[in-house]
This record gives structure tokens, C-alpha cells and sequence, in this order.
């Protein structure tokens, strides 16, 4: 397929749009509520993994914040993908095992979106899509 067919188009235009909205819906979502009221979620952060509070917070911060911003740039797509599908899984499964789907629903179209993206990876509008290894 090459880049002018209209099919191809589609799905880089699919893809784009995934990546830019699902990006910024993480960020509004829980990215910047997190960043921009970093004492409080200190200390209400759970921090199932015993890894500390602070250094769970960063690790969130990253897939929240850093990660949602590559992936609608277009940058590293599939490799930021994985912190946050890991940051969902540790939610689901260790932070929230009592959530029935419905509860978890959010959750659950997050990791749907997202590993869309990483099978997927950012189509042609993106800033890396001429990287070799994008």
C-alpha cells in the first residue's frame, strides 16, 4: 500500500486522531490533576508495589504526563505505550481488584486505546514516522 491510497490516508488520519485524543483525554484526566496538585497526591497516592510514594508518583506522572505527550507527538508511540498499559494493569489489579467492568470501564477503554496504538504504532502523521524503528 503506499502513501497515496486513499485507504492508507484513512488509517493514518485513524490513528492520528486516536493518538491526539486518547492522549489528551489521559492527560485531562489524571496527568495534570496529578501534577498540578503534586503535595496532595503524595499523599493519597496507593503505592501497591512498596516501591515508595514519591517514586510511584513519578513513575505515574511519566506514564500519565510524559507518555501521553510522545504518543500525540507521534514520538517513541509504541514504546510509550507500554509504562501506560503497565500503570493501567497495577490499577486493575492491584489497586482496584474489587471493580466489576462496570466500575473499571474507564480503565479498561484506556487499555483497549492504547495497545490499539501499540499494535498499531502512530501512522504517518507523526513526527517520528520516518525513524526506522518507529
Amino acid at each position: 500500500m503506499n502513501h497515496d491510497d486513499p485507504q492508507r490516508r484513512s488509517h493514518d488520519w485513524a490513528l492520528l486522531f486516536l493518538r491526539i485524543s486518547a492522549s489528551l483525554l489521559l492527560l485531562a484526566v489524571h496527568g495534570l490533576p496529578k501534577l498540578l496538585d503534586l503535595q496532595a497526591e503524595l499523599g493519597r497516592i496507593e503505592d501497591p508495589l512498596g516501591l515508595g510514594q514519591g517514586i510511584t508518583l513519578g513513575l505515574a506522572l511519566f506514564a500519565e504526563v510524559a507518555c501521553p505527550l510522545l504518543i500525540a507527538l507521534g514520538l517513541f508511540t509504541r514504546l510509550a505505550c507500554l509504562p501506560i498499559l503497565a500503570v493501567l494493569a497495577v490499577s486493575l489489579t492491584l489497586v482496584h481488584p474489587e471493580w466489576s467492568l462496570a466500575d473499571g470501564q474507564f480503565a479498561w477503554l484506556l487499555t483497549i486505546i492504547f495497545v490499539t496504538l501499540l499494535i498499531g504504532g502512530a501512522g504517518r502523521f507523526a513526527l517520528g514516522h520516518n525513524l526506522r524503528w518507529q
